[in-house]
């Protein structure tokens, strides 16, 4: 239970900051974007890029003044914990060796965090984090967007309410062809980064898609992996991290698992794709067609529900923004997120106890499942692809 430390001023736009997210970002934009669209939080401050002209004009086109365009993070945190109107929650869209460090400078200053995935690069630093938020007294979120998908939402509740019956068999599959070239030696800057071990951190295809898998079959389901068996691939020459990985699972309720996630499969953009199986039917989601959820139950035909419909259920269509047929996707998951973290952060500032137990949007516990299961995909594959206990 997290106690709220401060009042809040009734009804203002939270303030936030951001670390990471400045030129060559992708990321960065997409959550500054989220956040806008949803008209919860306003960005004052930031540290944008390890590069000072490359963090000064960053800030300066955000419309920050001079004086919180910050040169590290850690002044940053310390600076803003000061301040009267200091930033409430920071965003860390840095790259994944960042994390680590980013999350403690703010959560040793009791600002509360939302990380990008995977949250760190060791299980040890992972747990480090879970303890100084439990000490401070901070919300923690992590952004597994694709979650927050409204079908993804109907899914997941469907599940909860026994409609399929119990989980027998998962399938996930994460397919991108955007690494089938050295990308990395050209100016591309994700593909540098990613596929460096010193960057990125022990995996680059597991860590940035087969988490996401893991995740929204942890979201939809509840279950837990117990044990698991992955083989990863380096395909590109001169590479060191995998771009490939194939993961077979036993979850905690005996049902079984397996997911493929590729960066060097031709053909595919973005092609996350998760299918549930239960004694009494099957539900599949499609990132891609992130506006409709296929849904069948034993016995009958196959139904395709459309986001925005009167038979949505009520959990889900709390999250839709416009009616059916007007397509929402990855920008409107992004900002359902930051819909329920802004929600607990400003019920944490007007002094209402948080469960995160309770809440919707991934915790710290999301996250360190992930860098679990990223963890022991490296261990199993190092070994011969044997099975390994989570």
């Amino acid at each position: 239970m997290i106690e709220g430390k401060k009042l809040g001023e009734a009804g203002r736009v939270l303030r936030y900051g951001m670390i990471g997210g400045g030129p060559g970002s992708f990321i960065g934009g997409v959550h500054r974007g989220a956040i806008k669209l949803e008209g919860a939080a306003e960005l004052v401050a930031g540290c944008f890029s390890r590069h000072p002209e490359d963090n000064q004009a960053a800030g300066q086109d955000l419309g920050l003044q001079a004086d919180r365009i910050y040169a590290n993070f850690e002044v940053m945190a310390q600076e803003e914990a000061k301040r009267e109107d200091g930033i409430d929650f920071v965003v860390i869209a840095a790259q994944n060796m960042v994390h680590f460090a980013a999350s403690k400078a703010f959560l040793a200053n009791g600002i509360h965090v939302m990380c990008e995935k995977p949250l760190t690069t060791s299980l040890s630093d992972a747990l480090e984090l879970k303890r100084l938020a439990d000490a401070n007294g901070c919300l923690f979120g992590v952004s597994y967007s694709y979650a927050f998908h409204v079908m993804v939402l109907e899914a997941r509740e469907r599940i909860r309410r026994g409609e399929i019956g119990e989980v027998i068999n998962v399938m996930g599959e994460y397919p991108q062809e955007w690494l089938i070239d050295l990308m990395e030696q050209t100016e591309q800057r994700q593909a540098s980064w990613r596929t460096d071990p010193k960057q990125a951190g022990m995996s680059n295809c597991v860590g940035d898609i087969g988490t996401h898998i893991e995740h929204m079959v942890s979201f939809m389901t509840g279950l837990k992996i117990k044990k698991l068996c992955a083989k990863l691939d380096i395909r590109g020459e001169g590479r060191s991290l995998d771009t490939n990985a194939h993961i077979l699972l036993e979850y905690d309720n005996g049902a079984s698992g397996h997911y493929w996630c590729s960066q060097v499969a031709v053909g595919y953009d973005n092609g996350l794709k998760v299918r549930i199986f239960g004694t009494k039917g099957a539900i599949e989601f499609v990132q891609e067609q992130s506006n409709y959820l296929r849904v069948t139950q034993k016995g009958c035909p196959p139904q395709t529900l459309s986001r925005g419909n009167g038979y949505m259920t009520a959990p889900a269509a709390a999250f839709s923004r416009v009616p059916s047929g007007h397509p929402e996707g990855y920008h409107e998951a992004f900002a359902n997120l930051y819909r329920a973290f802004c929600e607990a952060v400003r019920k944490n500032l007007d002094g209402v106890a948080v469960d995160e137990s309770e809440v919707i949007y991934p915790t710290l516990e999301a996250g360190i499942d992930g860098v679990r299961f990223i963890t022991k995909c490296v261990e199993s594959s190092s070994q011969g692809a044997i099975w390994v206990d989570l």
